[in-house]
């Protein structure tokens, strides 16, 4: 059997990051989370930038610019808190879309923003649960939701079910999102 994580590259030379950290961190992610592997990291270390999409689920391939994974203090830096809330958020979304009961949501690449941000809102929700907290993240996301749905008590609740939410399905997270959309409209 081959190796379960890959992370490419293997040696980082424009930032301070340790690919078999890297390695180790998303195993652990992948153990929490009941996923299987393969699994291929691939991090362009050339920009401080956060993009972080799925490319791949067969096989299993991850794109994060290396700002995602940094220290936001301190430029070229890993950060494990930063890299578990970015890759565990994409883990979640790749268990979610390997569930045929959860629907069929478009690509990464073609998700709107509201839509990403509703679902961030459901797979950082589950992540926090799971013992991932960060002191900020609820707040974060919260104004990140609201920014692509309005600011309004129909926004805030459907923040509220999506970040509580179990067993949500992609019709569910479309339908809190249009629905707060609507009512800033």
């Amino acid at each position: 059997m081959g190796q379960r994580v890959t992370v490419e590259p293997a040696t980082f030379t424009l930032v301070d990051f340790d690919a078999a950290e890297l390695e180790a961190l998303v195993e652990g992610l992948l153990d929490q989370l009941g996923l299987d592997g393969p699994l291929t990291l691939e991090v362009d270390e050339r920009t401080p930038l956060g993009r972080a999409v799925i490319t791949s689920l067969d096989p299993l391939v991850l794109e994060v610019e290396s700002g995602a994974l940094q220290d936001a203090r301190s430029l070229r830096s890993f950060s494990a808190v930063s890299s578990t809330n970015v890759l565990g958020r994409l883990l979640l979304r790749v268990r979610d879309r390997l569930d045929p009961a959860f629907g069929e949501p478009p690509a990464d690449t073609d998700l709107t923003f509201p839509q990403a941000a509703a679902w961030d809102a459901y797979s950082v929700g589950r992540l926090v649960r799971l013992g991932h907290d960060r002191f900020d993240e609820r707040q974060r996301r919260l104004y990140q939701f609201r920014t692509r749905h309005g600011f309004s008590d129909v926004a805030d609740a459907a923040f509220a079910a999506l970040w509580d939410g179990t067993d949500l399905t992609w019709a569910d997270i479309e339908r809190l999102s249009g629905d707060a959309a609507a009512a800033a409209a």
